[in-house]
């Protein structure tokens, strides 16, 4: 037996047209067991135990250093090969092993050598998780000893001269594991970005990421981690060097003969100075009825309140309500925001006390008629309440029409509701129609804390009575319907379908906004082109916010059938879990489970119930029961809707409405590749593509075979969808194809 470290080590380098993304994995072997070793069923590769990523980006030169370490849970000596996909085009300048505390370095063989290995794994093994290592360009090292029950640690760098397309950078690190492949346990990565100007777009659409800047934006730090069960996707980072006063980049995808899909997204500036942003009116208003005195509700509330008012600017004007039975102001009209009248503003909040019921009514009207009726600066209302109304008007469609009535132009309302004794219905609909967001503070979180958050936010406008011009793009669908306001340190994201006939090219987008006076950007040379397959998540994005809107509508408006249908088809399209399209696997001889969201509908306690219906061979999808009907027929705004469930409900489809990063829901019978989900349907990964009547030419061929292997080198792009199984149908450029089980 050998127990010295071998390194024959290549760089493989096969055609292809995307990444399919597959994190580096060790594929074992055991030459001196008796009989073949064989890994355990649904494995690919030795489990990974953790990943720790350091990138640092200059001159979109990037230098990726990856370390992994591997785990050998056998009780054999296990040799291994190791495989990771590297970015074409990209030089691997250190590659090494740890053999206990000696770190050893490898060497770069030819990649004639590195290709036949990998081919004769590929067919040796018959494992389709490796297939989604065809078309990549890889990097491959022999392993040995991996001793029994150790671990062992690799380290690998490389550099890459990233790409960059309309002043947009891109950056990409493989962690889309192999179908089968052991999911990666611990992972960690940072990214630091220098550039000459200073960093305006910061964007992943595959994880959340926290940033950080320094060096007047010029430096950016971004962090990322993974829990186990999240999807297994690659790391994708854009990022723009701008010396622009709001950047702008712009994302499109489209396939041939459909509808093109793009993202907007819009960055101003996180380090300004108070002379840059414009003066703005606020009222705030404050719940001090009863119940606000419960679990020190009132303290943080009124802590929370006097942080805003202390952080408003000279320019600024406010005002402060407090209601419960009756409504009392700070003052009659706007009080200017100076030292003067903050330390006012905080000791009238410092005063209140809670008592008496809850009128919301005479509170909104009120608030609204502390406006001037010009719109000549940013307007906000922020409207804070723990409870229903029980006092004055009470019924809520009067409310939301008096609030209509009471509307200053310009006016964005933002209501947050505390605890689960709210009507979300009431606030979701008087935050909507008035250009804000609701938003609700459970029982577990701190309300201190969550509202002086939003308070940093809007304390800080740069742009309000936001419009985008795209010039001659045809658009629809596009989400947010009505534009949000821009403030220090948010980036604005817009998504939306176009559908030209033709590429249109030098499109000079216009970005325009009230800033005291009206300031126009405008971002020329911009392209929506009729075939663009780089950012393939595109799709998704926009049906998440599609999709959260519909569901926004029937919340709102009740439910109707060409709603429902289209949440429906959206749903399992791609992949996405609502009350319509719950995905669930299920043991043999289980019964499919209700979830149950519980709310309150005219006075009474009702369920409104998702039904999902599985079995062992696929999944079919059903609309959810519609709730019993009341007992009497009544106007829809009438209906009060309040509870755990109703808030959860609120909450699940306001982040759908503003979804920038793709969510990470998968499960048994469903998983995601690229722009595509696939269906377990009996025994076969199959595309939701393709329905029922789909009529298309067909390729055939048995897994395993000639004719499998020579598709995949014809069509390498097909290796990510056949990494799915043994049996699998996909649709690609007008072709379906079927891949079906060897017979034994």
């Amino acid at each position: 037996m050998r127990t010295s470290t071998l390194f024959p080590a290549a760089l493989l380098l096969l055609a292809a047209t995307l990444p399919a993304g597959a994190q580096g994995i060790v594929i074992p072997d055991c030459r001196d067991c008796r009989t073949p070793w064989v890994p355990p069923r649904g494995s690919v590769g030795l489990p990974v135990e953790s990943v720790d990523i350091q990138t640092t980006i200059e001159g979109q030169v990037a230098t990726t250093h990856v370390t992994q370490v591997f785990r050998n849970e056998t009780g054999v000596t296990l040799e291994g090969t190791y495989l990771f996909p590297i970015p074409r085009g990209a030089s691997v300048s250190e590659f090494a092993i740890w053999d206990g505390d000696r770190r050893l370095a490898g060497e770069v063989r030819p990649r004639e050598e590195a290709r036949r290995i990998y081919d004769g794994i590929v067919r040796r093994r018959r494992d389709p998780g490796l297939l989604e290592y065809a078309g990549e360009e890889l990097f491959q090292a022999s392993i040995f000893p991996i001793n029994p029950r150790s671990t062992k640690k690799l380290e690998l760098t490389y550099t890459q001269v990233l790409r960059a397309e309309g002043g947009t950078v891109a950056y990409r690190y493989p962690l889309g594991v192999g179908r089968n492949a052991s999911p990666v346990e611990r992972l960690t990565g940072t990214v630091e970005i220098r550039g000459r100007e200073a960093v305006r777009t910061v964007y992943s659409p595959s994880h959340a990421v926290d940033v950080r800047r320094s060096d007047g934006e010029r430096r950016v730090r971004v962090t990322f981690e993974s829990a186990r069960a999240a999807e297994r996707r690659d790391f994708q980072l854009f990022y723009a060097p701008s010396a622009a006063e709001v950047g702008m980049s712009l994302f499109t995808y489209r396939e041939p003969g459909k509808d093109g899909y793009y993202l907007l997204l819009i960055s101003p500036p996180n380090e300004s100075t108070a002379r840059e942003y414009a003066a703005k009116d606020v009222v705030f208003v404050l719940d001090v009825s009863g119940s606000m005195q419960d679990e020190g509700k009132i303290d943080k509330a009124r802590r929370a309140l006097q942080y805003g008012i202390r952080g408003l600017n000279p320019g600024d004007r406010f005002n402060v309500i407090a209601f419960s039975g009756d409504t009392r102001l700070m003052e009659n009209g706007l009080v200017r925001a100076d030292e003067a009248g903050r330390r006012r503003g905080a000791d009238w909040v410092g005063a209140l006390r809670p008592a008496g019921g809850t009128n919301i009514n005479d509170a909104l009207v009120e608030a609204m008629g502390q406006f001037p009726r010009d719109a000549a600066r940013p307007r906000m209302l922020v409207f804070l309440t723990d409870g229903l109304p029980t006092v004055g008007d009470t019924a809520v469609s009067r409310i939301m029409e008096n609030t209509r009535r009471a509307r200053r132009e310009g006016v964005r309302l933002f209501t947050f509701g505390v605890g689960y004794d709210v009507n979300t219905r009431l606030l979701d609909r008087v935050a909507a129609e008035n250009g804000g967001t609701a938003d609700y503070v459970d029982p577990r979180e701190d309300l201190e804390q969550k509202v002086s958050l939003f308070f940093d936010k809007v304390n800080h406008p740069v742009l309000s009575n936001v419009r985008v011009d795209l010039g001659a793009v045809r658009t629809d669908l596009t989400y947010p319907r009505a534009l949000p306001d821009l403030f220090r340190g948010t980036q604005l994201a817009v998504v939306g379908r176009y559908r030209n006939s033709a590429d249109v090219r030098d499109v000079a987008i216009r970005l325009s906004g009230t800033a005291s006076p009206t300031h126009v950007y405008t971002y020329p040379g911009q392209r929506f082109p009729l075939r663009a397959e780089q950012n393939d998540w595109l799709p998704r994005l926009w049906a998440t916010r599609r999709v959260g809107w519909l569901m926004e509508q029937i919340r709102s408006n009740g439910e109707q059938k060409e709603l429902t249908d289209e949440v429906v088809e959206l749903g399992t399209r791609y992949g996405i879990v609502t009350p319509y399209t719950s995905f669930l696997a299920l043991e043999p001889g289980a019964q499919p489970s209700d979830g149950v969201a519980q709310g309150v509908v005219n006075g009474q306690a009702q369920d409104v119930r998702r039904r999902s219906v599985a079995g062992t061979r696929g999944v079919r999808v059903q609309p959810a029961a519609p709730p019993p009907p009341a007992p009497e027929p009544m106007p829809l705004e009438s209906i009060v809707v309040t509870g755990a469930g109703a808030v959860a409900q609120s909450r699940s489809s306001r982040e759908m409405q503003d979804a920038v990063t793709l969510d990470g829901k998968t499960t048994a019978n469903a998983q995601r590749v690229g722009d595509r989900t696939f269906y377990l349907r009996d025994g076969v990964w199959t595309d939701a593509e393709i329905r029922t009547g789909t009529r298309l030419p067909e390729t055939v061929v048995t897994f395993g075979s000639d004719e499998y292997y020579a598709l995949l080198g014809r069509v390498p792009a097909l290796g990510r969808y056949f990494a799915l199984g043994e049996q699998v149908a996909v649709v690609l450029d007008g072709r379906l194809y079927r891949v079906r089980a060897a017979s034994h």
